[in-house]
């Protein structure tokens, strides 16, 4: 791996590696882009085969988040952590305090929230060093379990896919697929029945789908056969990579939309979905209510801000479709040019500023 190679042919800017030998840290902080302000991203927490292996997964979430805290009309860039180890084993609060002094060294370019292998406690200790951390305990002034914000942001863009595909934004008599009902898909199932949506519930945990089946009168199938119900919109809420080769010709759904990171297994998927004319509401925007709550943080968290700001995303969503219509691309590719858009602009906005201070200074010479 050519590190600086890498950077420059993907434009990051900058990589910091921490370690500290008494409490066992080793990390990666990747800043990807800085362009509409500081870089928040999760730590992430995982055994990685090797330190190339860390360090490609640093950088390619930095990128994600660039990406998503654009589209969701945030103004910060992209960054995220991994540390090395097991964090069933390997977590001792000496660690986090030690990463916390690291963060603060940064002075605020980057600023942190769980992730994947983290938890609430670790951020908690985190805090003891830093201010530039989200996602810390409510006592604290923050916003606790994002679930609930981020189902309501899926709830918000499900609508708008409706829109885009049927030209109504009604879920009323609807048939939603939902497959996985974790916290976040349960008060998303939640709103969808409140709206009259009939579902049809899947979970590797039978106990998981019977509890929708007993809140919600949803009908419960078995994990694969979710892919072949008659419904009106699929919502994958599980894991990712459930759009592929052997599930995407048994969709009847003209609505993908859920909650799920990485929801196409490659982007020749979302190719082939823009070809059947089936309106796909990419995952990075469509589940960014939980980094639009943990943004909201950095200004004394007030949940009913949060929630509007949330709302937002039915008309990202919608921006993405226009663009995708506009220059007749996949929605995937629309949601990326949105938010290189939103940087490009603000980078012309920047260089034309310093533009005309230097001119500004140069008359007064």
């Amino acid at each position: 791996m050519e590190i600086f190679k890498d950077m420059e042919v993907y434009d990051y800017e900058q990589l910091v590696f921490c370690q500290d030998k008494n409490s066992g840290l080793k990390a990666i902080i990747a800043i990807h882009d800085t362009t509409l302000g500081p870089a928040l991203g999760g730590t992430r927490m995982w055994t990685y085969a090797s330190e190339e292996e860390a360090i490609i997964d640093a950088m390619r979430l930095a990128k994600g988040m660039t990406y998503k805290n654009a589209a969701a009309g945030l103004n910060l860039g992209g960054g995220k952590t991994v540390i090395i180890g097991d964090p069933r084993k390997d977590k001792n609060p000496e660690m986090f305090r030690a990463f916390g002094r690291y963060i603060q060294g940064l002075n605020g370019r980057y600023i942190t929230a769980e992730d994947v292998g983290t938890t609430v406690e670790d951020m908690d200790l985190i805090h003891m060093e830093t201010d530039f951390v989200t996602g810390i305990s409510p006592e604290f002034g923050a916003s606790g379990d994002p679930s609930p914000v981020t189902a309501y942001g899926v709830y918000k863009g499900i609508k708008a896919a409706a829109l885009e595909a049927y030209g109504d934004d009604s879920l009323e008599g609807k048939i939603v697929a939902v497959q996985g009902v974790g916290s976040v898909a349960f008060t998303l199932c939640d709103y969808l029945h409140k709206e009259g949506a009939k579902l049809i519930v899947t979970d590797i945990n039978k106990a998981a789908a019977n509890r929708a089946v007993e809140a919600f009168g949803a009908t419960a199938v078995d994990p694969n056969d979710i892919y072949d119900v008659d419904c009106d919109i699929y919502a994958p809420c599980a894991l990712g990579a459930t759009i592929n080769d052997e599930t995407i010709s048994r969709l009847k759904a003209k609505v993908v939309a859920g909650s799920a990171n990485n929801q196409l297994k490659s982007t020749e998927h979302g190719d082939i979905l823009f070809e059947k004319g089936i309106v796909y509401a990419p995952d990075y925007v469509i589940n960014a209510g939980g980094v639009i709550n943990v943004a909201d943080e950095l200004n004394g968290y007030n949940q009913t801000r949060a929630m509007k700001k949330v709302e937002g995303i039915y008309d990202s969503l919608l921006k993405v479709f226009e663009i995708s219509r506009r220059d007749n691309i996949p929605t995937y590719m629309a949601a990326d040019r949105l938010a290189e858009e939103r940087i490009e602009s603000a980078r012309k906005s920047r260089g034309q500023f310093l533009l005309n201070g230097l001119h500004t200074l140069s008359r007064r010479k």
